[in-house]
């Protein structure tokens, strides 16, 4: 079925533990904030052994289970559904038990872009960085390349070192949105880490 492309995904701040300078993953409301689509959450559930059109994060499988009694409700509103779940052990910093609940919820949604983006973020933290990209491409599939991607693919690269491609992702990220507070943190930050000299988690 199509998906509204003017649909936007909204993600903010990665650094949950206080820091405002990382800025990359998810805010406490979800990863895509008010503006969630039921219809790109729970639509398009695989049916049994039936494999999803799109590439998986390589751990991720594509096969999918059968829609349990609960597919209908909204992805992320029960505390202990997968994606609930992963965003919990990612803002504890817990992001081994992070990963194992996104790629759980990817493999039973995978038109979720909210959980492929978690998944994304995960990985970034495990410096599991190709697996992250290909998270990351899956979020875009379904929504599109849209501001916040490009600014969490941003500070991929600053995590990987990659500045140049890092500074490129965010001023494109920053032209589409130029208000995004959390775009110009990131750039902030990356101009900051250059000038330190230090890694992303050594300032912060």
């Amino acid at each position: 079925m199509g998906i509204s492309t003017g649909r936007v995904l909204i993600v903010a701040a990665v650094c949950l533990l206080g820091a405002t300078g990382c800025e990359t993953s998810t805010k406490l409301t979800g990863f895509l904030g008010d503006q969630r689509d039921e219809s790109i959450t729970t639509s398009t559930i695989a049916r049994p052994g039936h494999t999803a059109g799109t590439a998986t994060t390589g751990a991720a499988a594509t096969t999918s289970e059968a829609p349990t009694a609960d597919a209908a409700q909204l992805l992320g509103q029960d505390p202990n559904d997968d994606l609930s779940l992963g965003k919990k052990y990612f803002r504890s910093g817990n992001f081994g038990l992070a990963e194992k609940h996104f790629r759980r919820a990817v493999e039973l949604h995978p038109k979720d872009a909210e959980s492929w983006v978690g998944l994304a973020a995960t990985y970034d933290r495990l410096k599991r960085f190709e697996l992250a990209d290909r998270a990351y491409t899956q979020a875009a599939q379904i929504v599109g390349n849209t501001p916040e991607i490009m600014n969490n693919r941003g500070f991929s690269y600053i995590l990987r070192g990659d500045y140049l491609r890092a500074r490129r992702t965010l001023l494109a990220a920053q032209a589409k949105a130029p208000e995004n507070p959390y775009i110009r943190n990131n750039l902030e930050l990356l101009d900051k880490t250059k000038r330190s000299g230090k890694s992303v988690n050594a300032i912060h």
